[in-house]
């Protein structure tokens, strides 16, 4: 069979599905550790917190690394390291004497592969012959949404077939999915996304004010979405006293859905939105869904705004990278690379944060959820600020 640029754009949708098994699995199982092991909060907390901080240290070591090893024998790594790390799940806590260590020996192994995968997707897919970079860019990250609600449904039917005591069985069977990609990924065409033009280094991308401003867009991106999508599940189930079946779909699976869903539209409409004005009216959508979740006593209208958050974060992500595409296009992997880190730092700070604010409270997630509301409100002055900053001709007003 001879491989195409189509399958080199399937693999990496595909790796963005393995990348949500990776980040959402787990937090399904959280209160299933708790009664399991008798695991704290603060544990709890902690496993999401070690997971993006691995990918964070992932990131920054990508900067540097990936251009002299190349995109492909990485790409295969981080799909190993991830099926290990996933299967770990279920292997390692009876191994380890801990086995709360032993959860966090596999989180470290899935969170080096989820990070790889994070650096190497988009820079592959930008390098690719596209004619339109953006809409190809949201439609990308749109099947990491997709892989999420996939995570969220095909989990709840396990459990509710199998039962969730078998859960080490499920975190096997998604273990497939990163071997399986590895082997496409052995045949697909990667393209160089510098194209006979040298890249910007680290520290000449430090250099420009405007990539400062892009990083702590990032971070609020990371922090406004993991913020809600990481607690949805329990604030679901503890909060609003929901069983784990109904919280699971109407918390992360119709958060993901609804994000997903922003990202293809945008996709489609992408030529005739300015993407600024789309990315400052999702950030107040954002604010005002994190205040909902955290203020409403009536769980429906709760939940709406756990669901709706997922819509408003839709395009913070693949928004901000296709903007410093377009303010610094000679920045490389290198910029792929710290813009995944100063997002996976967002992802790290927004569910600790929550989850801190919420173990401070007495274990009320609603008061950890009002803190939370910071994020996206720095958002919305960060992507305001960039726009004053282009109208001086100093950066692009649009992507």
């Amino acid at each position: 069979m001879r491989f195409k640029d189509s399958h080199t754009m399937a693999a990496c949708y595909l790796s963005l599905i393995t990348q949500a098994a990776v980040n959402n699995l787990a937090p399904l199982l959280l209160l299933t550790f708790r009664a399991q092991w008798g695991l704290t909060l603060e544990q709890l907390t902690l496993l999401t917190t070690l997971n993006f901080s691995v990918q964070l240290v992932v990131d920054l070591l990508s900067a540097k690394v990936v251009d002299k090893i190349g995109y492909r024998p990485c790409m295969l790594a981080a799909h190993v390291l991830a099926a290990a790390g996933l299967a770990g799940l279920a292997a390692l806590p009876a191994i380890f004497g801990s086995a709360y260590a032993g959860l966090m020996a596999a989180v470290v192994l899935y969170a080096v592969g989820g990070g790889l995968i994070e650096v190497l997707v988009s820079p592959i897919v930008e390098a690719c012959p596209t004619p339109r970079k953006e809409a190809a860019m949201s439609l990308l990250h749109s099947f990491y949404c997709w892989g999420h609600v996939a995570v969220v449904l095909l989990s709840t039917l396990f459990f509710r077939t199998v039962g969730v005591e078998r859960w080490p069985v499920l975190a096997c069977l998604w273990a497939l999915l990163p071997l399986g990609n590895a082997l496409l990924f052995l045949r697909v065409p990667i393209r160089s996304i510098a194209q006979g033009e040298k890249p910007l280094s680290i520290r000449g991308l430090m250099k420009q004010k405007v990539f400062w401003l892009l990083l702590a867009m990032m971070v609020c991106s990371g922090a406004s979405e993991q913020g809600m999508s990481q607690w949805a599940s329990a604030f679901a189930e503890a909060g609003l006293g929901m069983g784990k079946e109904i919280g699971d779909l109407a918390g992360p699976c119709a958060f993901a859905l609804l994000m997903g869903t922003a990202r293809a539209l945008y996709s489609k409409s992408s030529g005739r939105l300015p993407l600024r004005a789309a990315m400052m009216g999702s950030a107040v959508l954002c604010i005002a869904c994190y205040v909902t979740a955290a203020a409403s006593a009536n769980p429906v209208l709760a939940l709406i705004g756990c669901a709706l958050c997922g819509f408003s974060v839709g395009i913070f992500w693949p928004g901000t990278c296709s903007t410093a595409v377009a303010a610094l296009p000679g920045g490389g992997t290198a910029m792929f690379a710290l813009m995944a880190l100063a997002g996976d730092l967002g992802c790290t700070a927004g569910p600790t944060v929550v989850g801190l604010a919420a173990n401070a409270a007495g274990g009320r997630l609603a008061a950890g959820l009002s803190v939370g509301v910071a994020f996206p409100l720095l958002m919305l002055c960060a992507v305001a600020l960039l726009g004053r900053r282009g109208k001086g001709g100093r950066a692009p007003q649009k992507a």
